[in-house]
């Protein structure tokens, strides 16, 4: 009954609907009875050509309400009218929806055939569950990739950043999480990226197994800068869904950068100052928004959020980057020169860091975690005289020792993209690995 209810809510009694008066750029001016608009609302635009296109109300001006589209204005005129829907902003995810591929409206893409619509709808927008209410975060997640594993651990409930370049491997990096994790679930956020590749991360990346406990969120690069926004808000929406089935959930969003470009490029066309490199105001509020909604849940289930940040020109000190560095609770450096040397994934460790360590970490690993990390940094603070051949041998015990132990390292650092190594493992090849450099000595 609770659900018919709800369904019954969603129909529209009235139908109420204004005009288009102008078209700027991919901007809509309505005019009309502009009281039943609101900030949010969704409109459909009935165009010359029969096509119905998808807005939202983002401002207004004056008299008329502005609107963007969610597609390609093509057909549309003045006079087009737009009709106000009540029933817009909120999707209906089931249980089923796991091993399926779906837009940013919650359509599916994969050629499967429909969707099983749950019970209750879940907000595209919703507010993050209140901070006096929710549980800590939980245990250990088991990510599968040794390097993190070891130096860079991650609980339940915890949310990540990877900070990368164009091209160092962070969407491999995120392939090796997806596959590998230890969650009940896992959603992944496409979000404004190249159309080649979507194919090539479902079939060669996650694959049939991975595939089969995920729900993939795709919005191509193409897409109208609304399509980019919203598949972000969905990928969090279907993951609050699970969440409150009490499920372990991880959340894999590539990228966040791509969504602060599209609430930029909404922005700007609705007459927002521009601020550091072209982001307006409203960036540096939705993005909070976003990321806040990931966390431990009030009940048992939790989200694990892992975003990507696309760092531009390599400058790790860019707007977005440093704007999502201080809302997540961690984060993972890579770098394009440990890249180039060929070790992947090239993270920098002395760079990254997780804040709920070292806690996370088992304390019998504890002083084994601090030594390798101790060697790293010697090691890295001596690399230019050992590669110039300055550095004479038996000067500094420690810079013996860090170069004894630096190719071992290396390689304990560096994993192929189809292996996955556990937490236990990754403790006891990195005691290892130490316990030789001191039967050396």
């Amino acid at each position: 009954m609770k659900a018919l209810a709800e369904q019954i809510v969603d129909l529209d009694g009235v139908e109420i609907y204004g005009r288009v008066v102008g078209v700027r750029g991919l901007m809509l001016e309505i005019a009309g009875p502009i009281h039943a608009m609101s900030v949010g609302a969704r409109l459909t635009i009935e165009s010359g050509s029969g096509r119905a296109i998808p807005c939202e109300v983002v401002g207004f001006a004056g008299p008329h309400a502005l609107a963007m589209p969610f597609a390609a204005l093509d057909g549309v005129r003045r006079g087009c009218r737009a009709v106000v829907s009540t029933a817009a902003g909120n999707i209906r995810p089931s249980e089923r929806w796991l091993g399926r591929v779906v837009n940013a409206m919650g359509e599916p893409i994969d050629g499967q055939g429909p969707l099983t619509l749950g019970p209750s709808p879940y907000p595209f927008r919703n507010s993050p569950p209140p901070a006096h209410a929710r549980r800590r975060v939980g245990e250990p997640l088991d990510l599968g990739v040794r390097a993190l594993n070891t130096f860079v651990t991650c609980c339940r409930g915890q949310r990540m950043g990877i900070f990368s370049g164009s091209g160092v491997g962070k969407s491999v990096l995120l392939s090796m999480l997806a596959r590998n994790v230890a969650a009940d679930v896992s959603v992944i956020g496409l979000v404004g990226e190249r159309g080649r590749e979507v194919q090539e991360f479902l079939q060669d990346d996650l694959g049939p197994a991975g595939l089969a406990r995920s729900v993939v969120v795709v919005s191509t690069s193409d897409e109208p800068a609304l399509m980019r926004r919203q598949a972000a808000y969905l990928t969090l929406a279907i993951a609050e869904f699970f969440r409150d089935l009490h499920k372990d959930v991880l959340v894999l969003m590539d990228s966040v950068t791509r969504f602060a470009m599209a609430q930029r490029e909404i922005g700007l066309s609705a007459g927002e100052p521009p601020t550091a490199k072209g982001y307006t105001p409203t960036v540096f509020t939705e993005l909070p928004r976003l990321l806040e909604r990931a966390g431990p849940g009030i009940d048992q289930g939790t989200i694990t959020g892992i975003f990507s940040v696309l760092v531009d020109g390599d400058d790790h000190n860019e707007p977005v980057a440093d704007a999502v560095r201080g809302i997540l609770d961690g984060h993972i450096v890579m770098e394009r020169a440990i890249a180039e040397r060929g070790r992947y994934p090239a993270i920098n460790i002395l760079k990254s860091i997780s804040r709920t360590m070292p806690r996370a970490a088992d304390p019998a690993f504890l002083p084994a975690i601090s030594r390798a990390k101790q060697v790293m940094a010697t090691y890295s603070d001596m690399e230019e005289l050992i590669r110039l051949g300055a550095y004479r041998p038996g000067s500094s015990p420690d810079v013996d020792e860090a170069i004894a132990l630096h190719k071992p390292l290396e390689a304990f650092l560096g994993q192929l993209k189809e292996e996955a190594t556990t937490m236990a493992e990754g403790y006891q090849r990195l005691e290892k690995i130490l316990a030789s450099s001191a039967t050396e000595n």
